[in-house]
């Protein structure tokens, strides 16, 4: 697994789903990243991507475990 190309699929479908939030950062929630089906099909452990791309500083999101159910209102900005 190339964790450098996940990251970058990733940053991409923050994009493709995301809008621009108030400080001018394209955002998504959790829910609606871990809900689509494309990133469902793309990603085997996308958490753990988004763990990858948080150490990165790519993006940045409260907490350190996103949980589906619990943390679908969570949201995820890129940098």
């Amino acid at each position: 697994m190339n964790v450098e190309h996940e990251v970058e699929l990733l940053v991409e479908e923050i994009k493709r789903l995301g809008k621009e939030g108030s400080d001018g950062k394209c955002e998504v929630t959790f829910g609606a990243l871990f809900n689509d089906d494309k990133c469902a099909n793309l990603f085997e452990a996308l958490v753990g991507t988004l763990r990858a791309a948080k150490r990165k500083k790519i993006i940045k999101y409260d907490g350190e475990l996103l949980l589906q159910g619990v943390h679908d209102s969570t949201v995820i900005s890129l940098l």
